[in-house]
């Protein structure tokens, strides 16, 4: 079967599309799955660049950790899929369920384990769940990581009601995701980016508030002010130490910051005092578990949500898909269909 390898060290000149042997008939309580579409996203990014994992030298790894296909075949003792079902991936398929149990991607796939960058995957029958009908492959395959972050940063932990207020930080994956959600729950929402351009395609989406980062350095206070000087109910932050002391600024006192993204880097100083005097939860978060991923597709399905996709690329381009993604030029989520 056609699948893309990197090798080490790491980088885009490194990944080749190679054959490999087919992976066969499941095995007791496993399923195979013909693979189409992937996403990807800044933890991929981080895998193929080398700074985040490293390939096996021998083998190389097989990125990307969002994978969706229709199942072949099932092995003995699968009772929850059957041939011709629809699925897709698990971020951390050994979480299946409860509190946070995995703090390291050992586990996840296109990291610590080979990823779906290939046609043809036999996995364990927990590291899927259905995938969502009215979606295809690409699609559903965005469910995996950035949309069940974004998820489980506004329902799961930040128990997201409607008449809420959410400040989403830029228009990636998670972000889009976030405000697709957020709309469907009731919310009000406001959004930051650098980008015109941007924020008026975030506006289409139903965004209430827009806000240039780079015209207003100090968007927390902006932020507050928007609210009547309350603040946000919920904050979706993905920048990191450079963007955390404007998210404090902009929540209310008792509200709750989701600390998903390091993109501003990974360490930095934590504004501590007006961290109390709001009073706010500022959780970090991974993903989320394969019970959170069910409830997200149920939700998904009854709401008739499409996630924006970007742009869309074949497998044999994924270098190209890469190199995109670091232009940071996109809206939402860049897939790749095969």
């Amino acid at each position: 079967m056609k699948t893309m390898i990197v090798r080490a060290p790491a980088g885009l000149d490194r990944l080749r599309m190679e054959d490999r042997p087919d992976p066969g008939a499941p095995g007791p309580g496993e399923i195979r799955v013909a693979l189409h579409g992937s996403s990807l996203n800044y933890h991929d990014l981080g895998v193929v660049t080398g700074r985040m994992g490293a390939p096996d030298p021998e083998q190389g790894r097989v990125p990307l950790a969002d994978g969706a296909g229709v199942v072949d075949s099932v092995g003995d003792g699968v009772t929850e899929f059957l041939p011709g079902d629809r699925v897709v991936s698990c971020f951390f398929p050994q979480w299946q369920d409860g509190t946070a149990q995995v703090g390291d991607f050992a586990g996840t796939p296109g990291d610590g384990i080979d990823g779906f960058a290939q046609e043809v995957a036999v996995r364990a029958a927990t590291a899927f769940t259905h995938a969502p009908e009215h979606l295809d492959a690409v699609e559903a395959a965005t469910i995996t990581t950035a949309g069940l972050t974004a998820w489980r940063a506004l329902v799961g932990d930040g128990g997201l009601k409607a008449g809420d207020t959410v400040l989403l930080l830029g228009t990636g994956g998670v972000s889009i995701w976030a405000l697709q959600i957020a709309k469907a729950m009731g919310a009000t929402v406001a959004i930051t980016s650098s980008s015109g351009e941007k924020l008026e395609r975030a506006r289409d989406l139903g965004v209430d508030f827009t806000l240039n980062y780079r015209e207003t350095p100090e968007w927390g206070r902006a932020i507050a002010d928007w609210t009547g000087g309350l603040g946000v109910d919920h904050v979706v932050e993905v920048g990191g130490p450079g963007t955390l002391a404007q998210s404090i600024g902009a929540v209310r006192v008792g509200g709750h910051i989701s600390l998903i993204g390091v993109l501003t880097g990974a360490s930095g100083e934590v504004p501590t005092a007006a961290l109390m005097a709001k009073q706010a939860r500022l959780q970090g978060l991974i993903v989320g578990s394969r019970r959170m991923q069910q409830d997200f597709v149920r939700a998904i399905e009854a709401n008739d949500i499409h996630p924006v996709i970007d742009r869309r690329f074949p497998l044999d381009r994924l270098a190209d898909a890469f190199a995109y993604e670091q232009s940071a030029g996109h809206f939402g989520k860049i897939g790749v269909e095969w």
